[in-house]
């Protein structure tokens, strides 16, 4: 090759625009969640007539909040993986989600009588939940840790917590369609803190694999 053909080639390269950070996600997160809803009904199954519970006001409320929880955590890292991000309004928007989970338990402890507290609380699957949801999000939490190398988080650490929060999020909105327990106590307790599990392994995985 000429060099002025050289040349030419070394210019078009670099001038080739930038993979989209939305468009790797999405790139890594399709396979990922592929394989967890493969997961899922090989290893847990969905929950027996599930289309015909979900009139339920408290079934509903559990599938709608760990959707919304994926949906603005997905937001989260999106934004986190650049450097100089303003993480202020999503963070805010995080905030309705315990919000939202307090309301719901204020409600569900007025409506049972004060012995039903503690079995809607502990429920049946409380281990099962525990050790489900870290399950269903490790593939998503890889994926999304190995997209956000393609960025440039300022913090690995909580970039990879983001992650970790989104991954968790996932896992537990594609439990929440087989898990019995439908109680918003159920959920504010053992979804919690699955999900936050799940962060914390992220944020570890983030602070060795994101470091520049």
């Amino acid at each position: 090759m000429r060099t002025d053909d050289l040349i030419r080639a070394l210019a078009a390269d670099g001038a080739a625009p930038p993979v989209p950070l939305r468009q790797t996600f999405a790139a890594a997160l399709i396979p990922g969640v592929a394989i967890t809803l493969i997961f899922l009904l090989t290893c847990l199954g969905p929950r027996p007539h599930l289309l015909a519970l979900i009139g339920d006001p408290r079934l509903t409320f559990k599938l709608c909040i760990t959707l919304l929880l994926s949906v603005l955590s997905g937001k989260l890292v999106t934004r986190i993986a650049r450097p100089g991000a303003t993480l202020r309004s999503i963070i805010l928007m995080l905030g309705i989600v315990p919000v939202l989970l307090i309301a719901a338990g204020i409600v569900e402890l007025c409506a049972v009588p004060h012995a039903l507290w503690g079995q809607r609380l502990i429920g049946s699957n409380a281990i099962h939940c525990l050790k489900s949801i870290p399950f269903l999000a490790a593939v998503p939490l890889v994926s999304v840790l190995l997209a956000l190398r393609q960025g440039a988080p300022e913090h690995p650490a909580w970039a990879g917590a983001a992650a970790g929060l989104f991954a968790g999020a996932v896992g537990a909105a594609f439990y929440a369609t087989h898990c019995p327990d439908d109680s918003p106590l159920f959920v504010a307790a053992w979804y919690t803190l699955a999900i936050v599990f799940v962060t914390a392994i992220g944020a570890l995985g983030g602070a060795r694999v994101l470091r520049w």
